[in-house]
Order: C-alpha cells, then sequence, then structure tokens
C-alpha cells in the first residue's frame, strides 16, 4: 500500500474572517495523480497552494512523508513544482526559461544542459530554444512551463488548472503529453481543474471540492459513477437527478416508482425508502418506437416524447419526458438518423446497473 506523500490534518485556512478551505483529513498518496475539480470559488486554488506550502494556515497542519513541515518549509519547496495558469516565463528563451529553475537551485552548467534539453526533446519545443518566450502561442508557453516544472525532477508536481486558457485541440494535446510524462515518472502529482473530461484523463483518484469542503474523495470513474449528494452529481455531469421511492428491494435489485414509472436498479444493499434516481445521459438509448417494443435487452425501457434538443460539439443533448425529465446523449448522426425532433415519442432504454441511488434529505 502506497504511503502518504503530503498530507493535511484538521487545516482551516481563513482570510478575512472568510473560512476558505476546512480539510479534516487529506492524504496524497506517493505516486498517484490526485486531481481536484469544484466549481469556480470552491477553494481549489487555496488547496492547491497550502498543500505546495505556499499558504499561511489559520489551524492544523501539513505533512510531508508523515512528518510535520513547520520550519522546513523553504528546503521542502525545493524538492516540489508548482504549475501555474500563467506561464509566468522570463523575457528570455526557452531554453533559458526551462532551466531557470535548475540555475536557480545551484544545478552544475553541464547537467543543466543536459537536463534542459532532454526535457526541451520531451516537450516537442526543442525547435523553439533559442526563441524569446514572448513570441509564443499559449500552448508553446505552456509546454515551457511543463518542461521547467519537469526538469527539476520534483518529488511532489502541482498543476493550478494549467490548460484552462487554452483552445480545446491545444489542451487536447497537451493532455495526452501531461499524461504520458506522469505515468513515465510516476511523480506524485495534485492537478485543480474544473473540467470533468480532464479530471477524467488525468485522475486516477478525485477530490471533489465544493465551498471550501471535500465532498467526496475516491477513484475517479467511482465518483463520476456513484456521487456522494445531489450537488456533486450535477456538477460531475449527472442530468438525470430525480426523487423515486423503493417498492421492493430482492436479490440486489430495487424496484422504483418514479412519478408512476416502473424502475428497476442494481445496488448491492437495501436502499432507503426515499432516494433520488441518477443517471448520467450517455447511459440512455433511444429508440423509435416501431412496434412498441424498443430493440434492447435493457431492463428499462420507458416511453416518452422529446421536449427539448441542445446540439453540443457534434453531440445532441436530448429531454425525454417520460413522466419525468429524462436527459439522453447521442450524436449528431443519431439524431438525423432516428428523425428526432422536440414532439417526437421515443423508447428511452437504460440498464439496471447504470443507474445510482442516493438517500434523499
Amino acid at each position: 500500500m502506497s504511503r502518504a506523500k503530503l498530507s493535511l490534518r484538521d487545516v482551516r485556512v481563513r482570510r478575512r474572517k472568510a473560512e476558505l478551505v476546512r480539510v479534516p483529513h487529506l492524504d496524497v498518496l506517493e505516486g498517484e495523480v490526485l486531481v481536484i475539480i469544484g466549481p469556480n470559488g470552491a477553494g481549489k486554488s487555496v488547496l492547491l497552494e497550502t498543500l505546495a506550502l505556499l499558504q499561511r494556515l489559520s489551524e492544523g497542519e501539513v505533512l510531508f512523508e508523515g512528518q510535520p513541515v513547520r520550519g522546513r518549509e523553504l528546503a521542502l519547496r525545493r524538492r516540489m513544482a508548482v504549475v501555474f495558469q500563467d506561464p509566468l516565463l522570463l523575457h528570455r528563451s526557452v531554453a533559458d526559461n526551462v532551466a531557470m529553475g535548475l540555475r536557480l537551485r545551484g544545478e552544475p552548467r553541464a547537467a543543466r544542459r543536459q537536463k534542459t534539453a532532454r526535457w526541451l526533446e520531451r516537450f516537442d519545443i526543442a525547435h523553439l530554444a533559442g526563441r524569446s518566450a514572448q513570441t509564443l502561442s499559449g500552448g508553446e508557453a505552456q509546454r515551457v512551463s511543463l518542461a521547467r516544472a519537469f526538469a527539476l525532477e520534483p518529488e511532489v508536481l502541482l498543476l493550478d488548472e494549467p490548460f484552462s486558457a487554452l483552445d480545446q485541440p491545444t489542451r487536447e494535446e497537451l493532455l495526452d503529453d501531461l499524461s504520458a510524462v506522469l505515468r513515465e515518472t510516476g511523480v506524485t502529482s495534485v492537478f485543480v481543474t474544473h473540467d470533468r473530461d480532464e479530471a477524467m484523463r488525468l485522475g486516477g483518484r478525485m477530490l471533489v471540492l465544493m465551498n471550501g469542503d471535500i465532498r467526496q474523495v475516491g477513484p475517479t470513474a467511482e465518483v463520476f459513477a456513484s456521487p456522494v449528494d445531489a450537488e456533486v452529481a450535477a456538477f460531475v455531469g449527472v442530468e438525470t437527478v430525480v426523487p423515486a421511492r423503493v417498492l421492493s428491494f430482492d436479490d440486489g435489485l430495487a424496484v422504483l416508482d418514479v412519478a408512476g414509472q416502473r424502475v428497476e436498479v442494481a445496488t448491492a444493499s437495501p436502499p432507503p425508502h426515499d432516494v433520488l434516481l441518477c443517471l448520467r445521459p450517455e447511459e440512455v438509448v433511444l429508440h423509435l418506437p416501431t412496434d412498441g417494443v424498443a430493440p434492447t435487452s435493457a431492463r428499462n425501457r420507458l416511453r416518452g416524447r422529446v421536449r427539448r434538443v441542445l446540439l453540443v460539439s457534434g453531440q445532441a443533448r436530448l429531454t425525454v419526458d417520460c413522466g419525468f425529465p429524462l436527459v439522453a446523449m447521442i450524436t449528431k448522426r443519431s439524431l438525423e438518423d432516428l428523425g428526432l425532433d422536440v414532439g417526437s415519442e421515443v423508447f428511452a432504454s437504460f440498464k439496471a446497473t447504470a443507474a445510482h441511488l442516493i438517500p434523499r434529505g
């Protein structure tokens, strides 16, 4: 089992009487990628800066490898690297910027040149080595920032929304490169984002922060599939969250009444009587009501009528009235092939294992 590289115990950060972050207990495990996700203003950057030993604590303590950091902050910061949304590059060449941290830490010139060359090549910016950093595009500048951080060979890497200002294609390329480098190096990493796609692609473990409080921590796939409450569910992309009443439970299968509709949900333990039915839009399959039967083996087949169609980046998000609003996501091509529009009758199907139940109240 991995040991904790960084830990927070009973930490509170206050500024001008406002409490920004409250963390009773958090461990960042050695070698893991922990993604901190949450809405704007949740306190994500404050939490990252606390882990980076850049915040003054109002209460509690930070531990590094199980030992309190108090009095050792400067020495421990030299074992870390931080990448911000703004690359913070000097008015010097790309190579000079990548070598900057090594120079400040007194690395010999030969070692600086070797490490700088290695990371310029790894982030595909060796051809830019002699260019002024002020002439770079946003994506190029962030590649320089990442190369500078990895050149330090940090034990802990902390990244604060480094791709949020970039266009989608550039972000996709950088995410691929960063993900590969994190796997190669195994460096303990904390990545802050408000973007669900980034979280899913990078995080082995995910922390959901809201209003300064940790609401859920766990494997990324588990958090997305089984959010702990309605607010977390909405934030991680569960678009159907509706009240339901449990009618029966037998052998891992709960039968629900959802606005007069019978719905079956697979669940390991008996749920409470009143629950919220949660379902991600990509788990819903739409069919035309041919012969009155949906051509699927899914246990749940509900007849409904399309009430809304929204096109987003080649995808179609449809709200179907099945007695309750059910959100489905299909491709634009499927939308056209099925001939669906507002008012169309459809079958909406989903598996019993696709839904998740949250106790209501």
